[in-house]
């Protein structure tokens, strides 16, 4: 497996990453056996980077990689998103109380005292002009509870 520094976090993320949508069973039936066993055999293979977010499967994807990550003494990086539970997803609803909500639900998902990366999930672009917003993210880093930050789209 080849690795790579991810941005300027620090962390040293293998090429390939594990993209946990699919274990949440959001697009069917899935079994956590089997899902537990796909992320065991990509840590096996070099993986140490996961992809989820904390509706895929209203947390279950979250909840899996967190049994993964005390089933394994492997440094793995998880990067998780927030704010796709945002009804209906405005800028308006996008607040600093609402994110700080779903970071705590998925620390208790994933069961850590900090996110590796917290993206939030595909915001309305008036988010990225919001100085709050980014006050908090900012506060919640010098609080432990998230290591790094940073916004995964759809579109630009």
């Amino acid at each position: 497996m080849n690795y790579r520094l991810l941005g300027k976090t620090g962390m040293k993320v293998s090429e390939v990453s594990f993209g946990a949508w699919a274990i949440g069973a959001s697009w069917g039936l899935v079994d956590d056996r089997e899902s537990l066993a796909a992320l065991h055999k990509a840590v096996d293979l070099g993986v140490n980077f996961i992809d989820t977010a904390d509706v895929y499967g209203n947390g279950r994807s979250e909840r899996l990689i967190g049994r993964l990550l005390r089933e394994r003494s492997e440094t793995i990086y998880v990067a998780t998103k927030a704010g796709r539970k945002i009804t209906p997803h405005v800028a308006e609803k996008y607040t600093p109380a609402a994110i700080r909500k779903f970071v705590e639900g998925s620390l208790k998902n994933l069961r850590v005292e900090a996110l590796d990366l917290l993206q939030l999930h595909c915001p309305p672009p008036q988010i990225y002009y919001t100085p709050e917003m980014f006050k908090e993210l900012d506060d919640m880093v010098k609080a432990g509870k998230l290591k790094d930050y940073g916004v995964s789209l759809e579109k630009v």
